[in-house]
Protein backbone atom coordinates (compact mmCIF):
# COMPACT_ATOMS: atom_id res chain seq x y z
CA UNK A 1 0.00 0.00 0.00
CA UNK A 2 2.87 2.53 0.85
CA UNK A 3 4.68 1.54 -2.32
CA UNK A 4 1.33 2.59 -4.13
CA UNK A 5 1.07 5.72 -2.80
CA UNK A 6 5.36 6.34 -3.74
CA UNK A 7 4.24 5.65 -7.08
CA UNK A 8 1.20 7.80 -7.15
CA UNK A 9 3.50 10.63 -5.73
CA UNK A 10 5.74 9.79 -8.66
CA UNK A 11 2.83 10.38 -11.22
CA UNK A 12 1.85 13.64 -10.07
CA UNK A 13 5.58 14.77 -10.15
CA UNK A 14 5.85 13.20 -13.74
CA UNK A 15 1.97 15.56 -14.52
CA UNK A 16 3.54 18.58 -13.14
CA UNK A 17 6.82 17.90 -15.60
CA UNK A 18 5.12 17.31 -18.36
CA UNK A 19 2.79 19.91 -18.25
CA UNK A 20 -0.11 17.61 -19.05
CA UNK A 21 -3.86 18.67 -17.86
CA UNK A 22 -4.60 15.26 -15.48
CA UNK A 23 -5.07 14.67 -12.25
CA UNK A 24 -5.50 11.05 -10.53
CA UNK A 25 -8.31 9.11 -9.28
CA UNK A 26 -7.47 6.42 -6.60
CA UNK A 27 -9.11 3.48 -5.37
CA UNK A 28 -8.92 2.98 -1.41
CA UNK A 29 -8.52 -1.21 -1.63
CA UNK A 30 -5.21 -0.70 -3.03
CA UNK A 31 -3.64 2.11 -0.45
CA UNK A 32 -4.40 -0.28 2.41
CA UNK A 33 -8.02 -0.02 3.36
CA UNK A 34 -8.85 -4.10 4.23
CA UNK A 35 -5.73 -3.96 6.36
CA UNK A 36 -6.70 -0.39 8.43
CA UNK A 37 -8.65 2.14 8.09
CA UNK A 38 -5.89 4.56 9.63
CA UNK A 39 -3.15 2.85 7.14
CA UNK A 40 -5.17 3.73 4.32
CA UNK A 41 -5.55 7.46 5.84
CA UNK A 42 -1.85 7.77 6.54
CA UNK A 43 -1.14 6.93 2.73
CA UNK A 44 -3.98 9.00 0.75
CA UNK A 45 -2.88 12.01 2.81
CA UNK A 46 0.38 12.15 2.01
CA UNK A 47 -0.25 11.86 -2.12
CA UNK A 48 -3.29 14.41 -1.42
CA UNK A 49 -0.71 16.90 -0.02
CA UNK A 50 1.66 16.07 -2.25
CA UNK A 51 -0.85 17.16 -5.03
CA UNK A 52 -1.87 20.69 -2.97
CA UNK A 53 2.13 21.31 -3.27
CA UNK A 54 2.08 21.08 -7.06
CA UNK A 55 -1.52 22.69 -7.08
CA UNK A 56 -3.04 19.13 -8.71
CA UNK A 57 -6.22 17.25 -7.43
CA UNK A 58 -6.75 13.55 -6.11
CA UNK A 59 -10.36 11.87 -6.59
CA UNK A 60 -10.54 8.69 -4.27
CA UNK A 61 -12.93 6.44 -6.04
CA UNK A 62 -16.18 4.43 -4.82
CA UNK A 63 -16.14 0.43 -4.97
CA UNK A 64 -18.09 -1.78 -4.44
CA UNK A 65 -21.28 -0.74 -1.44
CA UNK A 66 -18.96 -3.26 0.78
CA UNK A 67 -16.34 -0.14 1.17
CA UNK A 68 -19.09 2.78 0.71
CA UNK A 69 -19.07 4.01 4.38
CA UNK A 70 -15.20 4.15 5.01
CA UNK A 71 -14.46 5.58 1.39
CA UNK A 72 -17.04 8.48 2.49
CA UNK A 73 -15.08 8.44 6.20
CA UNK A 74 -11.92 8.83 4.39
CA UNK A 75 -13.00 11.84 2.10
CA UNK A 76 -14.26 13.66 4.58
CA UNK A 77 -12.03 13.32 6.72
CA UNK A 78 -9.53 14.94 4.10
CA UNK A 79 -11.84 17.36 2.60
CA UNK A 80 -11.59 19.02 5.94
CA UNK A 81 -8.23 19.81 5.55
CA UNK A 82 -7.62 19.48 1.57
CA UNK A 83 -9.84 20.87 -1.22
CA UNK A 84 -7.88 19.54 -3.71
CA UNK A 85 -9.37 15.92 -2.94
CA UNK A 86 -12.97 14.19 -4.59
CA UNK A 87 -15.01 11.58 -4.19
CA UNK A 88 -17.23 9.38 -6.52
CA UNK A 89 -21.22 8.27 -6.07
CA UNK A 90 -22.82 5.89 -7.81
CA UNK A 91 -26.78 6.29 -9.13
CA UNK A 92 -28.03 2.95 -8.54
CA UNK A 93 -27.23 2.87 -4.54
CA UNK A 94 -30.17 3.74 -2.96
CA UNK A 95 -28.44 5.85 -0.38
CA UNK A 96 -27.15 7.90 -2.77
CA UNK A 97 -29.79 10.94 -2.17
CA UNK A 98 -28.58 11.22 1.43
CA UNK A 99 -24.92 10.87 0.84
CA UNK A 100 -25.54 13.41 -1.94
CA UNK A 101 -26.86 15.82 0.26
CA UNK A 102 -24.17 15.22 2.70
CA UNK A 103 -22.01 16.21 -0.22
CA UNK A 104 -23.36 19.24 -1.45
CA UNK A 105 -23.44 20.89 1.55
CA UNK A 106 -19.70 21.44 1.94
CA UNK A 107 -19.61 21.95 -2.01
CA UNK A 108 -17.65 18.53 -2.59
CA UNK A 109 -16.48 17.74 -5.93
CA UNK A 110 -17.88 14.33 -6.73
CA UNK A 111 -17.96 12.31 -9.92
CA UNK A 112 -21.13 11.18 -10.87
CA UNK A 113 -21.67 7.06 -12.08
CA UNK A 114 -24.34 4.71 -12.68
CA UNK A 115 -22.10 2.00 -11.15
CA UNK A 116 -20.50 -0.93 -12.29
CA UNK A 117 -20.52 -3.46 -9.20
CA UNK A 118 -23.51 -6.22 -8.75
CA UNK A 119 -25.27 -5.29 -5.86
CA UNK A 120 -28.35 -6.89 -4.17
CA UNK A 121 -31.71 -5.25 -5.32
CA UNK A 122 -32.33 -4.40 -1.34
CA UNK A 123 -29.81 -1.58 -1.55
CA UNK A 124 -29.36 -0.98 -5.66
CA UNK A 125 -31.75 0.56 -8.16
CA UNK A 126 -32.33 -2.47 -11.37
CA UNK A 127 -34.56 -0.49 -13.65
CA UNK A 128 -32.28 1.08 -15.99
CA UNK A 129 -34.96 4.10 -16.15
CA UNK A 130 -34.88 4.60 -12.35
CA UNK A 131 -30.91 4.86 -12.33
CA UNK A 132 -30.79 7.87 -14.94
CA UNK A 133 -33.56 9.08 -13.20
CA UNK A 134 -31.59 8.97 -10.06
CA UNK A 135 -28.37 10.21 -11.97
CA UNK A 136 -30.20 13.68 -13.15
CA UNK A 137 -31.55 13.96 -9.41
CA UNK A 138 -28.19 13.75 -8.03
CA UNK A 139 -26.74 15.99 -10.49
CA UNK A 140 -29.31 18.66 -9.88
CA UNK A 141 -28.66 18.47 -5.96
CA UNK A 142 -24.64 18.89 -6.31
CA UNK A 143 -24.69 21.39 -8.96
CA UNK A 144 -27.27 23.47 -7.29
CA UNK A 145 -25.32 23.13 -3.96
CA UNK A 146 -22.25 24.43 -5.42
CA UNK A 147 -20.59 21.17 -6.34
CA UNK A 148 -17.90 20.94 -9.32
CA UNK A 149 -19.84 17.76 -11.08
CA UNK A 150 -18.54 15.19 -12.70
CA UNK A 151 -20.79 13.72 -15.56
CA UNK A 152 -18.99 10.17 -15.57
CA UNK A 153 -21.17 7.78 -18.35
CA UNK A 154 -21.46 6.96 -22.07
CA UNK A 155 -24.79 6.64 -21.69
CA UNK A 156 -26.00 8.81 -24.73
CA UNK A 157 -29.66 9.59 -22.65
CA UNK A 158 -27.73 10.87 -20.43
CA UNK A 159 -25.20 13.17 -22.22
CA UNK A 160 -27.69 14.56 -24.22
CA UNK A 161 -29.85 15.55 -21.15
CA UNK A 162 -26.58 17.28 -19.87
CA UNK A 163 -25.98 18.88 -23.05
CA UNK A 164 -29.73 20.64 -23.09
CA UNK A 165 -29.28 21.39 -19.05
CA UNK A 166 -26.00 23.44 -19.74
CA UNK A 167 -27.23 25.37 -22.47
CA UNK A 168 -30.64 26.13 -20.45
CA UNK A 169 -27.80 28.81 -19.10
CA UNK A 170 -28.24 27.74 -14.89
CA UNK A 171 -25.68 29.25 -13.44
CA UNK A 172 -24.48 25.85 -11.56
CA UNK A 173 -23.92 24.28 -15.11
CA UNK A 174 -20.35 26.23 -15.12
CA UNK A 175 -19.12 23.67 -13.19
CA UNK A 176 -19.97 20.37 -14.87
CA UNK A 177 -17.78 18.42 -16.71
CA UNK A 178 -18.18 15.28 -19.04
CA UNK A 179 -15.84 12.06 -18.11
CA UNK A 180 -15.46 9.35 -20.18
CA UNK A 181 -13.35 5.87 -20.36
CA UNK A 182 -10.43 5.90 -22.24
CA UNK A 183 -10.78 4.68 -25.83
CA UNK A 184 -14.50 4.22 -25.44
CA UNK A 185 -17.06 6.84 -27.86
CA UNK A 186 -13.93 8.80 -28.59
CA UNK A 187 -15.96 10.62 -31.57
CA UNK A 188 -18.34 11.57 -29.01
CA UNK A 189 -15.80 12.97 -26.57
CA UNK A 190 -13.92 14.80 -29.41
CA UNK A 191 -17.25 16.18 -30.31
CA UNK A 192 -18.11 17.26 -26.76
CA UNK A 193 -14.66 18.85 -26.66
CA UNK A 194 -15.55 20.88 -29.91
CA UNK A 195 -18.33 22.25 -28.37
CA UNK A 196 -16.46 23.74 -25.80
CA UNK A 197 -17.38 21.54 -22.99
CA UNK A 198 -14.60 20.27 -20.52
CA UNK A 199 -13.72 16.31 -21.23
CA UNK A 200 -11.48 13.99 -19.50
CA UNK A 201 -10.53 10.12 -20.27
CA UNK A 202 -10.41 7.84 -17.50
CA UNK A 203 -6.97 5.68 -18.18
CA UNK A 204 -6.30 2.56 -15.68
CA UNK A 205 -2.70 3.61 -14.89
CA UNK A 206 0.15 1.23 -13.70
CA UNK A 207 1.20 -2.22 -14.51
CA UNK A 208 -1.73 -4.19 -13.22
CA UNK A 209 -4.02 -2.67 -15.88
CA UNK A 210 -4.91 -5.64 -17.16
CA UNK A 211 -6.06 -7.41 -14.26
CA UNK A 212 -7.99 -4.55 -13.17
CA UNK A 213 -9.83 -4.61 -16.33
CA UNK A 214 -10.89 -8.14 -16.63
CA UNK A 215 -11.69 -7.86 -12.95
CA UNK A 216 -14.12 -4.66 -13.44
CA UNK A 217 -15.86 -6.81 -16.55
CA UNK A 218 -16.25 -10.04 -15.08
CA UNK A 219 -17.84 -8.43 -11.66
CA UNK A 220 -21.21 -7.65 -13.87
CA UNK A 221 -22.35 -9.11 -16.96
CA UNK A 222 -23.53 -5.96 -17.92
CA UNK A 223 -20.17 -4.61 -18.41
CA UNK A 224 -19.04 -6.40 -21.43
CA UNK A 225 -22.02 -5.99 -23.40
CA UNK A 226 -21.47 -2.27 -22.32
CA UNK A 227 -17.58 -2.49 -24.00
CA UNK A 228 -18.72 -4.20 -26.89
CA UNK A 229 -21.71 -1.70 -27.69
CA UNK A 230 -19.26 1.43 -26.60
CA UNK A 231 -16.45 0.15 -28.56
CA UNK A 232 -18.23 0.66 -32.25
CA UNK A 233 -20.62 3.41 -30.74
CA UNK A 234 -19.86 7.12 -32.01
Amino acid sequence: ARRAGRDYIDLLDAIRASGVDANISLKLTQMGLDISTELCFEVVEGIVKRAAELENFVRIDMESSDYTDRTLEIFHRLFETYPNVGIVVQAYLKRSARDVEKLAAVKAPVRLCKGAYKEDPSIAYRDMDRIRRNFRDLAGTLARGGSRVAIATHDESLIRWTEEWIAGGSPETGRIEFQMLYGLRRARARGLAADGHAVRAYVPYGNRWLPYFTRRLKERKENVFFVIKSLFAD
